[in-house]
């Protein structure tokens, strides 16, 4: 559990008047596969059910000022993977299999058959595995900040040199990390609360996810997703449209510059906006299935 998690929410609570005042959240559990419990929360009702999933060393709560706007027209879920917020640590590999698996067992446990997947950072992985595993469930996908180049690789070495920071020292280098996710114009509260919070994830965890995220084969997955896949991105690293077309049967962006990697925070009335216009997309996108 993240010993952090509400010296994170409640100060949020008092810079974001809109984080008050929700209404009481329906607290669910679940068994993964692997047997961890993995913690979900449900709101509203409607279709299609809407499925958000936090990104590497955060949880639900990320999503808030969605929930609050979503809810009232669909069935809102949001989880916490294994290893992050309310969820189980009893798993000995931090997979992007293993979490897509956790966002199935959520979706089979709730019976939804007309799924949109919201996956931000890490999760953008996270939902394609899921959709990979469920596809007769899932109507669409959507990415946020995330996806930005299919065919991007590092090397072996690359990749254990990024590691081995965050090994030596997962809390300063979690809360660098963080930071450059950020832009100069980004509110400094805002950086500050995230890369506490974030930092205080269990390190074996944050770490074996990384190893997790690197070790997805992505492109292998896309080639058993049929759902269309959209993502609600910034400008701080370029989505490479036509070479994700490559290898996703249907890729659109939608584009929020000058905005950190943290957009459903720092700008959600925007982020909203372009989320409603996906969903009706996807909806009109099935009805000509």
């Amino acid at each position: 559990m993240k010993k952090y998690r509400l010296s994170f929410l409640l100060p949020v609570l008092l810079f974001f008047p809109a984080f008050a005042g929700c209404a009481s959240v329906q607290k669910h559990q679940v068994r993964s596969a692997d047997d961890v419990p993995i913690s979900y929360d449900v709101r509203g009702d409607g279709k299609p059910a809407l499925v958000f999933v936090h990104g590497w060393c955060c949880d639900k709560s990320y999503w808030t000022f969605q929930v609050r706007h979503f809810e009232r027209e669909y069935q809102v879920v949001t989880i916490d993977l294994a290893g992050h917020g309310e969820s189980g640590l009893g798993r000995t590999e931090w997979t992007i299999e293993a979490f897509g698996g956790d966002v199935v067992a959520v979706i089979e446990k709730l019976n939804l058959d007309q799924v949109v997947l919201i996956g931000h950072s890490m999760a953008g992985f996270v939902i394609i595995e899921a959709a990979r595993q469920i596809p007769d469930r899932v109507m669409g996908l959507v990415g946020v900040d995330t996806l930005h180049d299919f065919q991007t690789e590092y090397s072996r070495e690359q990749i254990d040199e990024f590691i081995s920071a965050f090994k030596k020292d997962f809390v300063r280098n979690t809360i660098m990390f963080v930071r450059g996710m950020f832009t100069s114009e980004s509110n400094p509260d805002i950086v500050r609360r995230i890369a506490a919070d974030m930092s205080s994830s269990p390190p074996e965890v944050g770490i074996g996810s990384l190893q997790g995220y690197f070790n997805y084969d992505v492109r292998e997955a896309l080639g058993e997703v049929l759902a269309p896949i959209y993502c609600i991105n910034t400008d701080l690293f370029p989505t490479n449209v036509e070479t994700n077309r490559q290898y996703a049967l249907s890729f659109e962006v939608k584009l929020m510059p000058g905005m950190s990697h943290f957009i459903m925070i720092e700008d959600p009335e925007t982020f909203n906006r372009l989320l409603d216009e996906t969903i009706d997309e996807l909806v009109q996108l099935s009805k000509l299935e």
